[in-house]
Formats: C-alpha cells, structure tokens, sequence
C-alpha cells in the first residue's frame, strides 16, 4: 500500500511515470501518455528538456539558497532584467514566489501596504468575480469563487465582495445574450459604490478564466472597461496569469491581447514549466516606490527570491523565446481551437471555448436547458480517466454550477505538433462518446 497522502482518496488509480520526454509521459511499465494538459496546464516547454535540467544541476551546484532579505544572486538579477520587459506593467519589478498561491498572497497583500503607504488605510477589500479560482492558501481562497472548494473552510475565509465574471455560456444578467451586455463589468463599479471606494484596495481577475469555469474569453471591450473604472476609484488591477501567462495564449501575458496594462501581475506555472516549483509577481514601478517609502514591503516567504528557481525561470524564457514559443501557441493553438469545435456535434458537449493553447469543454447532461450533470457522478474526472486508458491526459475540473459542473480543460506543451493535437481531440472526443453513452 502507498502512504502517499494524494488530493483524491478514491475513485482513481495513478500510474507511476517514471520518465517525460517533449509532450509525452512513460509509466513503470513501460507505456505512453500524451500529455494533453501540460498537468494542471503547467508546461511549457515540454517535458525532459537537457537545457533545463541543466540549468538546476549546474546553479544547485554552485549556490542553492540563499535569503531574499539578505543576499541576492545572478539568477535572480538575470531573470528580472529579461522578464520584466516582456510584462504589460509600467516600470515593472519583479518578486519571485514558489508558485501561484504565493503570489496571489503577495499580490493581495502589496495592494493593501500600498494604499497604507500612501495614507489610505481604509482601503483593503480584493474585489473578486464568480467564478474564479486564485489560489488555495486561505487569503487567496478568500478572493476566489469556487464554492466546491470554499464551502468547507467558509469559516476561516475572509469575507470580500465579489460580482459576476463575463461567462457567457452560463450569465443571466440583464441583457446578455449571444453578445456579452458588459453588465458584468458594470457591476465592479457598483460593487465599489456599494462597498465605499475607499475600502477597496484591487480587482482581481484572470484575463481568461481558468479551471474554475475552463478557458472563458471575455468580450473585446470588458478590461478597457475594468481599467477605466479602476482608475476612476484608485483600485489597482490585478491581472492573475498563473495559468494565461508565459505564452499559453499566444502573447507573453493574457492580458496582451486587450491592449490593456495591469498593475500587478501574478504569474506561476509556465514560468518553471514545472521543473521545479515557481511563481512571481510583477509590479508597477511606482507601487514599488511607494512602499520604499513607506519603510520596506512587510512579506515574505523562506523560498522568496531563490537562486535555483530564479535559474529555471531565467532557463525556461530563454527557451521559450529561442524556439518561438508564443507565436507557435498562438498558431497551434487557433488550431486546437478549430478542432475542439467538432466535440459540439457530441449531446453531452455545451460548449467549446479557449485561446491559443488553453482550451475547454463544459459537458452538459441536457443541452437546452445547460443542466449539469449531478456533482457526485464526478462526470468529468471520469472522462478524465477514460481518455488516460486511451493514453491521452486531459485536466478534469468543474464546480462552477453552485458547486455541480463539470469541465474538461486542454492545455498541451508550447511544443505540441498539430498531428498531436489531433489525437488529443479525437481521444477525448471517443472518451466523452463512451462515458455519456445511454
């Protein structure tokens, strides 16, 4: 028997992979997985990859840690000068986390010492939307709207004011239809009256919706209209691409393609391409400024500012650009999208949705009326199960219903050919076929 503590006790068998290699996984015995998911849509590069291996062996050998509050390292100095030009933030600076939870926790806390910093200590509500998902510490659990993973720590969260998302496969707010009515952004500006600009510190929101309601693209006009309302209130804009950032959708940040420019940025995932554990948070030069000002930023972590991860991070841009990964996600991935299209002609498919290389299928137990299937037959992870049995990983979630819902998310390495593509789509479409079948 394992004693391996896992996140599901039951309801599924784990092959153990014993080696990756470009956008493939091999177990113990020997068999083949196509990584459709990248995991969580967490890899980038690909798996494998000498480069990057090497880079962790060669900078674990010459300096492992050292503390952020103390020292700093070449890595770390490298990594920031080549990414934060790349980032949609004015002067940007750039705070190396652990991973996505850490930096929304970064992020939630850098907008409230800022407004404190400049005299305004009123303000520290996060406006968040539902749903949502930005991390699974208990602050960034507070600011995202997934009630499956919410409702059983309710009384250890704190309570922040949230509105609608722009889902338009699932909104009921006034005047949406085919065409998104923007209500949804409206009510940000109602939320803050409601509220009192002066309590709230920053929006935050994922430029497209990840696992908690599976790749939703918001209508052309909704961020320029988030931006203006946030500079209306002095409420800083918190832009989470943890998920969209490091080319997944085509440009180096979501947000990019609405030619709109966050304050702070959160980012994880795609920046280690999960060879080691990462995030960072890239920030307005100007709320930099102001907490020197003020005396220092009062937060930290022991693994802040690491030199290994700092050396995967710097290892995995390079790459990235060297090969031309953004704009190959951007073309594979409007190729993805075309493919997925034709899982529609399945009953059990709602809706298809995604850009560039994150992509998402909502499955419906009744497409006229969009009702879910019911939450304990675990829909999704069960299609999950059945495309790994034809040798296709796929990233099963849900929850977005009131807690029923399920999604199938689509997520494959930057480095995926377009004749894996097609395998991933046909594979999930036969597994959605053969699970749903009356």
């Amino acid at each position: 028997m394992s004693r391996v503590f896992r996140r599901r006790l039951s309801h599924w068998n784990y092959p153990e992979i014993v080696r990756g290699e470009g956008v493939y996984l091999y177990d113990r015995e020997g068999r083949r997985y196509l990584d459709g998911s990248s995991g969580a849509i967490v890899v980038t590069v690909g798996h494998g990859v000498p480069e990057i291996a090497e880079a962790i062996r060669e900078q674990a050998g010459r300096l492992a840690y050292v503390h952020g509050t103390e020292f700093t390292s070449t890595p770390m100095e490298e990594l920031a000068a080549l990414l934060t030009p790349r980032a949609p933030v004015d002067d940007a600076r750039l705070f190396l986390v652990a991973g996505g939870s850490e930096a929304t926790e970064t992020a939630i806390k850098l907008a409230r010492q800022y407004h404190v910093a400049r005299d305004e200590p009123g303000r520290y509500k996060i406006v968040f939307r539902w749903p949502s998902y930005h991390g699974a510490t208990l602050g960034a659990l507070s600011i995202s709207g997934r009630p499956s993973l919410r409702t059983a720590f309710a009384p250890l969260l704190h309570e922040m004011p949230g509105i609608p998302a722009p889902y338009a496969y699932r909104c009921a707010l006034p005047g949406c239809g085919p065409a998104c009515s923007l209500e949804c952004a409206r009510a940000l500006e109602t939320t803050l009256k409601a509220e009192g600009p002066d309590t709230v510190a920053a929006f935050i929101a994922e430029p497209v919706i990840g696992a908690s309601a599976g790749a939703v693209v918001p209508p052309p006009e909704y961020y320029h209209l988030v931006r203006e309302i946030c500079d209306r209130y002095g409420v800083l804009f918190i832009a989470d691409e943890v998920m969209t950032g490091m080319g997944r959708t085509g440009k180096w940040f979501g947000i990019e393609h609405w030619g709109v420019r966050p304050d702070v940025i959160t980012t994880g995932k795609g920046l280690t391409s999960g060879y080691l554990p990462g995030g960072a948070v890239l920030v307005k030069g100007e709320i930099v400024e102001a907490l020197k000002a003020g005396g220092g930023f009062h937060h930290g972590f022991t693994y802040s500012h690491h030199p290994v991860v700092a050396a995967v991070g710097l290892a995995v841009v390079r790459y990235v650009e060297r090969h031309g990964l953004v704009e190959r996600a951007r073309v594979q991935g409007a190729y993805l999208q075309q493919r997925l299209q034709r899982l529609l002609d399945l009953p059990a498919v709602g809706d298809v949705r995604g850009l560039g290389l994150m992509a998402a299928v909502e499955l419906v137990q009744d497409r006229k009326s969009k009702a879910p299937y019911p939450a304990d037959a675990r829909l999704a992870q069960t299609v999950q199960a059945e495309a790994l049995r034809r040798g296709v990983n796929v990233y099963a979630s849900g929850g977005q219903v009131d807690g029923a819902g399920d999604l199938v998310m689509v997520g494959p390495p930057l480095t995926i050919e377009r004749e894996q593509i097609d395998e991933v789509v046909a594979v999930l479409g036969d597994a959605i076929a053969a699970v749903t079948r009356a």
